[in-house]
């Protein structure tokens, strides 16, 4: 009697922890299954991957998909359009890092008059939605004679990119100590040459994080990169991907779409799980301050 009573206490116990591994089982599968349907139609020969009603497996592997990705079957070279995109989210990358590091810094660490209005009133830049400033910046691009090109396209997502940029950067170096910079000081150094010495290091999360997620946001955006860019050599990823959305007569070939799927998530899969320890780092330095 007595044993079964502790079983039955045990059993109660481990129920919670049961429980929980049940649900993140479940929520695991919900996002896994998605990717898995986008890889496995990827890699299905053309015919079976438009057949209907799809099939959850292959029967065959073929990489016909993505060699028409390639131009090899007469299709959209997607490799130039690849580097577009890249080219792009790099230069968004290092403008935005830079601009946000030295904003962040004087945000936190400079005090001047206006500092906590100024920062303020970046802040308020959150609630306007960037599809109702994209005339406005193609008037822009257009007076200084840079609209229709990728580095016009790059300055767009650095201003859609710097208000979250200046936020994490100004908290990230709101979070150092104050005396490792007094100390720096008492060495001679300025404030400027503290700043790389001293605190960028010690900032380095909140760098990486925004340089990830201007890349993510740079990589995937869709709509500006359809209004501002009208010549299809400069097309960026997405928005090549949806003209092979649409094949002959309107046909929709999944093939080839999941297969350009696939392409344009592998950087963001590898870049996050080489950055994933000071991502996560730098969003709760953000966030404890």
């Amino acid at each position: 009697m007595k044993i079964g009573i502790t079983k039955l206490v045990d059993l109660r116990q481990a129920m919670p922890a049961l429980a929980w591994w049940v649900v993140c089982s479940a929520l695991a599968a919900l996002f896994i299954f998605p990717i898995y349907l986008m890889v496995m139609q990827s890699v299905k020969p053309l015919d079976e991957a438009v057949a209907i009603p799809p099939t959850l497996f292959p029967h065959q592997f073929s990489l016909e998909s993505f060699l028409a990705l390639s131009g090899e079957n007469g299709s959209i070279n997607i490799v130039h359009h690849i580097l577009n995109s890249l080219y792009v989210a790099i230069a968004a990358v290092v403008g935005t890092v830079v601009v946000s590091t030295l904003g962040g810094y004087g945000f936190a660490r400079l005090p001047f008059p206006g500092r906590n209005t100024l920062f303020f009133a970046m802040l308020t830049t959150f609630m306007i939605p960037f599809q109702a400033i994209i005339t406005p910046l193609y008037l822009v691009l257009r007076t200084i004679g840079i609209e229709n090109t990728l580095l016009g396209l790059a300055l767009v997502y650095i201003t859609f990119e710097l208000p979250f940029g200046l936020f994490l950067m100004r908290n990230s170096f709101a979070t150092i100590p104050a005396e490792l910079e007094e100390a720096a000081f008492l060495d001679g150094c300025s404030p400027l040459s503290a700043l790389p010495r001293v605190m960028l290091p010690l900032a380095l999360p909140g760098v990486v994080t925004t340089a990830l997620f201007t890349f993510f946001a740079s990589w995937n955006e869709f709509f500006a990169a359809l209004i501002l860019i009208t010549d299809q050599d400069k097309l960026t990823l997405p928005v090549t991907l949806s003209i092979l959305q649409t094949g002959q007569f309107g046909t929709l070939n999944w093939g080839i779409l999941e297969a350009g799927v696939v392409v344009s998530a592998i950087p963001c899969i590898i870049i996050y799980l080489l950055l994933q320890r000071y991502y996560v780092s730098g969003l709760l330095s953000g966030a404890l301050k």
